[in-house]
């Protein structure tokens, strides 16, 4: 036996010839890349020379009367500025930290110019070579600048978007708690359509900032896509791991109560009862773990979610689209009021739960709207809001895959799609989600 384990064990060992093996196609691979790289005429005519590719993130408009371009070489070769632009009238500007920009670097174009309020302005650069790149700003207005007047309004501009509308949502509370169980699920379901279209409309939103402000070469399309399903899976990971943790702190352990009892062959029934009695309280208590469980995963899938609509709230007021911000404030306090019900929803049927645990799921939820308020009205990142919306949206896939699982659990041999009042529900909640996102 211990010569077999011996054995086995020798079969994990990796010798230095399986490691060259391991190593030899990175050499061979990395030796075509230099070659390719160094000889003039496999990959490229000498006397080609690459299109340059410059991507203008940010335009910011200064109380001093400057208009602060941020730009990045995005092509496959080192670039030089040559000049700037306003409205097509070339203008004496500064580059920071220098002219030149090797691949993916940037740098901050500066042009004195004196520009006014609500009025829209197109801002050019072009290369050495006399390649012109353009971005136009519909309505310029002054950058906010971290303040404590301006982290003050973004502040309330976050409470009034993301905790006020998401405490009225958990006021429903006491009533979900009395429906009748076709009535929970039709609520439950629900809760699950509202997540779903919001899901999707952060890959939406994340895409469309990506095609807009984000040059090809960093494959944005792709990082969405690949950071949700990052985000899903190891969320998935995370709630099953608080799922289990909290079950095992309060899984009573069975064979000491049976002991307790001290079972004898003239009590046998005493035993059997004291062993079904704690088996139903683990029962009762598991009933209880997984709801709060999924309502705490909700409330922060739906925090990253709001975290994203913090940085477009920000990210319009310091590019200027006054308008825009106006809209998305007044429709984001309406889209978000739904957000506290599939917060509550799916611990409805729990016993009660204290208050201070819903405000602290309220605040989980609504909290991150002002965190992204303040980043994205001052420091602003195109390639940043499209990984957070990404978060947002993988956070909320892994909720609805929660509330999925607990509907299964909770229906039976039932099926999901046996009951109408499920069906009805989560077409429902898209379609409510759909009406207040016209206000968006």
């Amino acid at each position: 036996m211990e010569i077999e384990e011996g054995n086995t064990s020798n079969t994990h060992k990796i010798s230095k010839r399986t490691i060259l093996f391991g190593v030899i196609p990175f050499i061979v691979i990395g030796a075509m890349i230099v070659l390719l790289l160094n000889s003039s005429g496999i990959l490229f005519q000498s006397s080609i020379k690459p299109l340059p590719e410059i991507s203008i993130e940010k335009v910011e408009f200064s109380d001093n009367n400057m208009i602060v371009a941020f730009v990045r070489n995005t092509g496959p070769s080192e670039i030089t500025i040559a000049q700037a632009d306003v409205n097509d009238r070339i203008y004496p500007a500064a580059v920071e930290p220098g002219r030149t920009l090797t691949r993916l670097a940037d740098a901050k174009v500066i042009i004195p110019y004196v520009w006014n309020t609500g009025e829209p302005y197109g801002i050019g650069i072009t290369t050495d070579d006399g390649t012109r790149f353009d971005k136009l700003v519909n309505s310029a207005a002054a950058a906010p600048r971290p303040t404590v007047g301006q982290a003050s309004t973004f502040a309330l501009i976050g409470t009034y978007v993301g905790i006020i509308p998401v405490m009225m949502g958990l006021v429903w509370y006491p009533f979900i708690r009395r429906l009748s169980p076709n009535k929970y699920n039709f609520f439950l379901s629900l809760t699950a359509g509202l997540l779903v279209f919001l899901g999707i409309d952060a890959l939406l939103e994340s895409n469309e900032i990506a095609v807009d402000n984000l040059a090809p070469a960093f494959n944005a399309q792709i990082l969405i896509i690949m950071v949700a399903i990052v985000t899903l899976i190891t969320l998935l990971y995370v709630s099953q791991r608080l799922i289990q943790r909290a079950s095992k702190r309060s899984k009573p352990d069975v064979d000491i109560e049976y002991k307790k009892g001290n079972l004898s062959n003239s009590e046998p029934d005493l035993g059997t009862r004291d062993m079904k009695s704690t088996s139903t309280s683990f029962q009762q208590q598991q009933l209880l773990i997984r709801p709060i469980a999924i309502s705490m995963m909700i409330s922060i899938g739906i925090g990253l979610h709001n975290f994203g609509e913090g940085l477009a709230i920000g990210a319009a007021v310091l590019l200027g689209e006054v308008a825009l911000s106006s809209f998305l404030i007044l429709g984001f306090t309406l889209h978000n009021t739904t957000e506290g019900l599939a917060i509550v929803a799916p611990m409805a049927k729990s016993r009660r739960i204290p208050v201070a645990k819903l405000i602290i799921m309220g605040l989980i939820a609504g909290g991150p709207t002002i965190l992204g308020a303040w980043i994205g009205g001052f420091l602003y990142s195109p390639i940043a809001t499209v990984i957070f919306l990404s978060i947002g949206a993988g956070a909320i896939f892994q909720v609805v895959y929660s509330i999925g699982s607990w509907m299964h659990h909770t229906n039976g041999s039932r099926g999901l799609l046996n009951n109408q009042w499920i069906i009805i529900g989560f077409a429902f909640g898209m379609f409510i989600m759909y009406l207040t996102g016209l206000l968006v």
